[in-house]
């Protein structure tokens, strides 16, 4: 009879491969000449995504454990490493798309190596060490899966970062999926009563340390909208002059729209008189029924005023609280299933967000797209991070930042859940993020 060391070795072993083989299925339809580019600081280019997560294993994983056995790979450590000050020097982030070394044949060698020696560390590992490398392999592979959806929205602004005249898809183009032709209708607000609820993890399996500890938290009565905010709404934003209106707008997010000069959400192209946006699957005319995408939180929370002035009901409108989501998703359910989430088989996913189905009840809080909060990212009360060098994940960027909720046609399904808190400064538009309102009552 199998241990229950052994029965975790063959576990791990499987999943190990699993989620690393999502990698190359993600990487299989770039071209040559994609692995290098950087399109903008943000912006890592394919190969050293593929790089760093394979450091991640050797440094985080392996080596705590003395089991980095991959052979020689001089001037990896500075390249790969991201934003790890404890454990050396880096390449700066925005130079990853400036260097012929590693190469992309040398970063794919060094990835082989590295699931080499991870499959010889599980098999092998001593059952003193096993919990310890087992913890830290667990989280090598969720980090894994957070860079799986970052290839995905960066390889977007790579492949669009092209003249026009130039761009390619990432992935052909997909039959208008069935079940939408609500998006057309005015948001309804379904209401959520005040209460005194648990916040944080609490449903078992994995979660990262900024999930925790499960804290209570106030609610105040309120409603929340019961999908994104779509194309069509954000039509009404754009024709009724949002993006002049200074009104409308927090003090950096109108300096932020002076700087950058936005009139629309980004990947959007006015020509010849009609808009279209380019996708993970090419441009086509915007779908007005889709969400709303790739908009900052800036333009979200002037969004937000503006529909408050167009609807009585709606007046007040803003974005919710992180904890106002939270207690909302746990109260009509945070269904992953059937969501539109990054699956194993990624050409068989959707690859962008689509319009909510009709259905009644709260539709599109898992997947599609994150969900801009109000709140700031910000550490729980009682909030202990990793320990070693991994207490640098997330812990040292709660500041200048906004959290985000929910998932987006990105993210891995397993990932998806309702306490997971994504965060990105408020100017960020490249990633896959959206809009829901709600209202205080």
């Amino acid at each position: 009879m199998l241990s229950t060391v052994d029965t975790d070795r063959t576990q791990l072993a499987a999943m190990f491969t699993r989620v690393r083989g999502v990698t190359q299925r993600l990487v299989a339809p770039l071209l040559a000449e994609d692995w290098r580019v950087q399109s903008m600081p943000d912006v890592s280019p394919p190969y050293w995504n593929l790089g760093h997560t394979s450091w991640f294993f050797l440094r985080n994983v392996l080596a705590p454990a003395g089991l980095d056995t991959v052979g020689d790979f001089p001037g990896f450590d500075y390249a790969f490493n991201s934003y790890y000050d404890g454990l050396g020097p880096r390449l700066p982030r925005e130079r990853r798309g400036l260097v012929a070394q590693p190469s992309t044949a040398q970063t794919l060698e060094y990835r082989a190596a590295v699931d080499a020696a991870m499959q010889r560390a599980i098999a092998n590992c001593g059952p003193a060490q096993w919990p310890a490398f087992a913890e830290c392999a667990r989280i090598g592979l969720q980090h894994e899966q957070q860079h799986q959806e970052l290839f995905l929205t960066e390889i977007l602004h790579i492949r669009w970062s092209a003249p026009r005249e130039l761009r390619l898809p990432y992935a052909r183009p997909l039959a208008a999926a069935a079940g939408g032709g609500r998006g057309s209708d005015r948001l309804r607000a379904v209401e959520v009563g005040s209460a005194l609820v648990p916040i944080g993890h609490q449903d078992g399996g994995f979660c990262w340390d900024n999930e925790l500890p499960v804290h209570r938290a106030a609610i105040a009565a309120g409603a929340i909208a019961d999908r994104l905010v779509t194309n069509r709404e954000w039509f009404g934003f754009v024709d009724d002059g949002g993006y002049q209106r200074p009104l409308l707008w927090l003090s950096n997010g109108w300096d932020h729209v002076q700087r950058t000069r936005l009139q629309a959400p980004l990947y959007w192209e006015h020509r010849d008189g009609r808009w279209t946006r380019f996708s993970l699957r090419g441009e086509a005319p915007v779908d007005l029924d889709a969400p709303v995408s790739h908009v900052s939180f800036y333009e979200a929370d002037a969004f937000a005023r503006w529909y408050g002035e167009q609807f009585t009901d709606w007046r007040g409108a803003r974005l919710p609280r992180e904890h106002e989501w939270e207690h909302a998703a746990r109260s009509v359910g945070f269904a992953t299933s059937s969501a539109n989430l990054l699956d194993d088989d990624p050409s068989a996913s959707a690859l962008d967000a689509r319009a909510a189905r009709a259905a009644n009840g709260v539709r599109q809080l898992a997947g599609d797209l994150w969900e801009w909060t109000q709140s700031h990212y910000e550490p729980y009360p009682g909030y202990r991070p990793f320990a070693g060098a991994l207490m640098e994940y997330n812990g040292k960027f709660m500041d200048n930042q906004r959290v985000l909720r929910g998932g987006s046609f990105a993210t891995p399904r397993s990932q998806a859940r309702a306490c997971y808190r994504n965060f990105w400064p408020p100017d960020t538009r490249f990633q896959a993020t959206g809009v829901r309102l709600t209202v205080d009552r």
